[in-house]
């Protein structure tokens, strides 16, 4: 099955996709957010006040909800109130109701919703289900489903395309759409079980395809990457599009014991949380020394001062790599940098990624389920992401690993909770790794351990290590 591409342009079913139709609200293109959203609150205002104030009188009283608009902070009560509010729009009757059922939970301190099976065709995953147990009270939120919709690779969009579907979801669905979950998913929230196909309809045909749900392979996030940001060291985008178009079957058809996420970021920053939120993280780094530009770092020390400098980068190096010279020049211990990014988000005219970039994959994070929250492992140190060649590593090793989750994790286990069951030696042994000293993830703390062999492990190590840099230069 066919998945969409970055450029979100056309749906799987789709030909070509239709001439853009912007809302009324939204015409004229010299209108900025704040003036569109003003310009939708009169015009509900206005309509309601049409109305001589008609159903006022019938909305669900909120004493408590109203306490969440009292703080200094925006406040999404106020959100569902302007959607409750909206004059005519046909979700404004379930916004009622959900309102106040919500108020009703706050009130009995118990949930309301219950789950189900909602899908669309040809789909096993995509939609969350939620039917109320108080229909009775609240009819017209008796279903309030969720569409995850996948986002474009690197969160790009047009105007456009935000446009549409603010016009299909006020169409099919309550008006409240969240950019993004924590899963990436754009969440479209609030749908009846009869307007869910038509809904995923209509937005597949802008070139847009149902995200994971339940033990599957989930959405995939990636970071803005490379068509921004100066610290990108690998294509974020083709990496996410080519692993997620491989495997989209494990997505739409849920077949794995659990959840499992990829997440790609293009630097230490890890701007999508992978390291602890993602199964498998790519994470990009470089192996070469990082670059330095000495005229920049003497106008960083002159801008901000020495004292400034010596607290805020070079005391901040959490391994001691950085030292400022009498003139203001900057000494980096290369081998002792472990990627941390601080220095080169203070410093970014100054210093920057090496020449030989590429990434490091990390696997097992999570939250908390069956064990504590994990960060993930460093499995490969590093891989290089340049060619199609290297891309096709990437997913040889995907496959391999999701293979091995599918055959061994126990239901509802996540890869690093496998990983915590069996051991890293059987996992690296399973996934015909070798073992690498940048793998260890915390040190022993029993002083009971035998140190006989070290010496013979060691030049094991240091054997393969020859072959593989051998095997580098000779393909050079």
């Amino acid at each position: 099955m066919k998945s969409v591409d970055v450029e979100m342009r056309p749906g799987r079913a789709a030909g070509q996709a239709q001439p853009t139709r912007l809302p009324q609200h939204a015409e004229r293109s010299g209108d900025t957010a704040i003036e569109v959203a003003e310009t939708l609150q009169g015009e509900a205002r206005m309509s309601h006040d049409d109305n001589g104030g008609a159903d006022k009188a019938e909305h669900h009283p909120t004493p408590l909800l109203d306490e969440l608009e009292s703080g200094p902070w925006p406040s999404f009560v106020t959100g569902l109130k302007r959607l409750r509010d909206s004059g005519d729009k046909q979700y404004a009757p379930m916004m009622n109701d959900l309102l106040g059922q919500l108020e009703h939970s706050y009130e009995n301190r118990l949930g309301y919703w219950k789950g189900g099976t909602v899908s669309v065709f040809g789909y096993g995953g995509g939609v969350i289900p939620r039917f109320s147990e108080v229909a009775d009270k609240f009819p017209k939120s008796r279903e309030f489903h969720t569409l995850r919709v996948q986002p474009p690779a690197g969160f790009h969009y047009s105007t456009d395309i935000l446009r549409q579907m603010c016009d299909v979801w006020e169409k099919h669905g309550s008006g409240l759409i969240a950019f993004h979950g924590q899963s990436g998913d754009i969440m479209f929230q609030g749908c009846s079980t009869e307007n869910v196909q038509k809904a995923f309809d209509e937005l597949n045909e802008m070139g847009f395809d149902l995200g994971g749900a339940g033990p599957a392979l989930r959405t995939s996030m990636s970071c803005v990457g490379h068509a921004r940001c100066e610290m990108s060291c690998y294509d974020e985008v083709k990496a996410h599009r080519t692993i997620i178009n491989e495997f989209l079957d494990e997505m739409h058809r849920p077949a794995l014991p659990y959840k499992f996420k990829f997440k790609f970021s293009g630097c230490g920053n890890d701007c999508v949380n992978a390291i602890h939120r993602a199964d498998f993280a790519v994470i990009g780094t470089w192996r070469d020394d990082m670059k330095v530009d000495q005229d920049e770092v003497k106008k960083y020390v002159a801008r901000v001062g020495r004292k400034y400098t010596i607290d805020h980068v070079i005391a901040m190096c959490p391994t001691r790599a950085l030292s400022l010279n009498d003139d203001d020049t900057l000494d980096v211990d290369n081998r002792s940098c472990v990627r941390c990014m601080h220095c080169l988000n203070v410093m970014n005219k100054a210093l920057s990624p090496g020449n030989d970039r590429g990434a490091s994959i990390l696997i097992g994070g999570k939250r908390a389920l069956k064990v504590g929250d994990l960060m993930g492992t460093m499995i490969v140190p590093f891989i290089k992401l340049d060619t199609e060649e290297d891309f096709q590593n990437l997913v040889e090793m995907a496959r391999k690993l999701l293979d091995f989750f599918a055959e061994n994790a126990l239901e509802h286990e996540r890869i690093g909770e496998t990983m915590d069951r069996i051991g890293l030696p059987a996992f690296l042994e399973a996934l015909e790794i070798d073992p690498d000293p940048n793998m260890v993830n915390h040190p022993r703390t029993s002083c009971f351990v035998r140190t006989d062999d070290f010496t013979e492990e060691a030049e094991k190590y240091f054997e393969r290590k020859r072959h593989k840099d051998g095997k580098s230069i000779a393909a050079e």
